[in-house]
């Protein structure tokens, strides 16, 4: 089998400061990958430093690097799907842009993937982040591992290696909260697990905050699973039974062992602002799914794209569009 074509795919957000190192790293192994020709899709998510500035002088000298710019920020699952869209290899690496996820790592996928597999991903080892924020995590994946429709595997991130047919797969998937990792699984095909230790940030800070991280959480709960929503029917036959039992026993109580059943102000109030609480926590869990399905029904964009430039071998077509948008972003 002739040496596949590889793309890789990398999504970016304020990192100026990384993105020489990056693009030298990246090159590096593409340099020491045979077959081709590679490439280098980088996605300007509504960068507010220089990132955009340095994408568009790196992309002027190098044939490789494809740099695309959306419009505004939409967020870093639209921006990995914006990358994917803009692929053109046999195979898709799917990296993020602090370095954290190693370049060095592209010829190990590559070695799973000559065994004939679609999917390699990496299972996340030795993280570097904190203790409450590594706790996070551990928890989060064997969580989602337990509810969901499908099984996914514990600690692997987007990092990863797709064949063809699974990039196309996932660019037929239209859903608007994108759990990629979830629907990277959900594709099924043959797939492969790696371990690779996850690197310190390069330079910078991450971008993620504790509020983007338990919102991409939800995403692929309710995206991957039920079970919340069961266990609304499970809390109410529980209540059900518990109110029964105890009917039952203030009965036989009062006309059976002729005891006076217990009573009180407070174990009332008590019980009400318990029922009250559970009802108000399933709403609040029915209404995560009824707002998802709000945003799918709008079927608005996962993004949109300002920008286009391949590199030093663009088409007077693409070069004519990008410099279009160039004038229209500046005027």
């Amino acid at each position: 089998m002739n040496p596949p074509a590889v793309s890789v795919a990398i999504p970016l957000y304020n990192e100026q400061a990384v993105l020489p190192e990056l693009l030298r790293r990246v090159g590096a192994v593409l340099d020491g990958v045979p077959g081709g020709p590679h490439e280098v899709v980088l996605v300007d998510d509504g960068s507010t430093d220089g990132t955009r500035r340095l994408l568009a002088e790196a992309a002027a000298t190098d044939p490789r690097l494809v740099a695309v710019s959306l419009s505004r920020n939409f967020g870093h699952q639209a921006a990995f799907t914006a990358a994917l869209a803009h692929t053109r290899g046999d195979v898709v690496v799917l990296m993020d842009g602090d370095l954290q996820d190693t370049p060095e790592t592209i010829p190990r996928f590559l070695e799973e993937h000559a065994k004939g597999f679609d999917v390699v991903y990496a299972i996340r080892t030795d993280r570097k982040a904190g203790l409450i924020l590594r706790l996070c995590y551990y928890l989060f994946y064997r969580l989602i591992a337990r509810l969901a429709d499908v099984t996914l595997p514990v600690g692997a991130g987007d990092f990863s290696l797709l064949s063809r047919r699974v990039v196309d797969a996932l660019g037929r998937a239209p859903e608007q909260h994108r759990y990629l990792r979830g629907l990277r699984t959900w594709v099924g095909y043959r797939q492969q697990g790696i371990q690779v230790p996850r690197a310190e940030r390069h330079a910078g800070r991450s971008k993620y905050s504790f509020r983007q991280l338990f919102g991409l959480a939800f995403d692929g709960i309710f995206a991957f699973s039920v079970v919340p929503i069961r266990a609304a029917t499970v809390a109410g036959v529980l209540a059900l039974l518990a109110s029964s039992g105890y009917v039952v026993y203030a009965l036989l109580a009062k006309l059976v062992w002729n005891q006076d059943v217990p009573r009180g102000f407070t174990a009332l109030i008590v019980a009400i602002v318990f029922m009250a609480g559970v009802q108000l926590l399933f709403l609040g869990i029915l209404g995560e799914y009824v707002g998802r399905i709000y945003e799918e029904v709008k079927r608005r964009p996962i993004y949109l794209v300002e920008e286009v430039v391949r590199g030093a071998d663009r088409t007077p077509t693409e070069a004519a569009e990008a410099t279009e948008a160039q004038g229209a972003a500046t005027s």
